[in-house]
């Protein structure tokens, strides 16, 4: 589980997240919605230590990050995988290049258990023998695959998405959400994802945080979502006339 207790972080005079508290559970699929501009991907880069916040705590299972020395940061940090909105691949590496990148710069595995690594991850991404070709020549929703072959290469307790079904067809953005949802119950990941998706919002979301102007204005379920009577978060959803015809149904 990962909990975030007052996050305050401002720029200047600008305030971008103004006493956020929340809980991220295990095994769940913990989204964060909200606006362009609202502060969902500051969150995530507060909880990855890539911004320096003002006040508060960011909580890894009991213990504390911002507390920590950099000793014990980094072997939280080889506790996270992330996958990037753009997939973030390195286009001058094959495939498995690209999942052996976080294995070689962390792990203390041999090259060849390294080797069945990369093979046991492409296998459960579905992604079986794509290993000497480049990322260029797989479609964008294989390179998202790849992409969380890679970020659970380490097998992580914390997965963290940056808007995983950007530029992704309906279709092939189900299939993220699937397999993100597997991957996550199997091996009881804390996975925390930033999505403007509503469709993902529906189907995996276990449990939802809503930002607005970098104050957190709602949490819940997906299955509380269409009944809340916050009137943030009805402004937010029902501007689409699609959640308008759900929340009649």
């Amino acid at each position: 589980m990962i909990e975030i207790k007052n996050i305050y972080k401002s720029f200047s005079d600008k305030v971008v997240l103004n006493n956020i508290s929340a809980k991220f559970h295990s095994g769940k699929i913990n989204l964060i919605i909200g606006k362009s501009g609202s502060g969902k991907t500051m969150a995530i880069k507060c909880m990855l230590g890539l911004h320096v916040i003002d006040s508060g705590d960011v909580i890894f299972n009991n213990r504390n990050f911002i507390n920590m020395n950099e000793r014990d940061r980094r072997n939280v940090r080889k506790e996270i995988g992330m996958v990037f909105q753009g997939g973030a691949l390195f286009d001058s590496m094959n495939i498995e290049d690209n999942i052996l990148f976080p294995l070689n710069m962390s792990s203390e595995m041999s090259k060849v258990k390294m080797k069945k690594r990369v093979d046991f991850c492409l296998d459960r991404v579905d992604l079986k023998g794509v290993n000497k070709l480049f990322p260029s020549e797989l479609s964008g929703g294989m390179q998202k695959r790849v992409a969380i072959a890679r970020a659970i290469a380490l097998n992580p307790k914390y997965l963290f998405c940056d808007e995983p079904n950007s530029g992704l067809d309906p279709t092939t953005s189900n299939v993220i959400d699937s397999l993100l949802k597997e991957i996550t119950c199997e091996y009881n990941i804390t996975t925390v994802i930033n999505t403007h998706d509503m469709n993902s919002v529906l189907q995996i979301g276990d449990n939802i945080l809503f930002i607005k102007n970098g104050e957190n204005k709602w949490e819940g379920s997906n299955q509380e979502l269409l009944t809340s009577n916050n009137s943030d978060l009805n402004s937010f959803l029902f501007a689409s006339k699609l959640f308008v015809n759900l929340k009649m149904k």
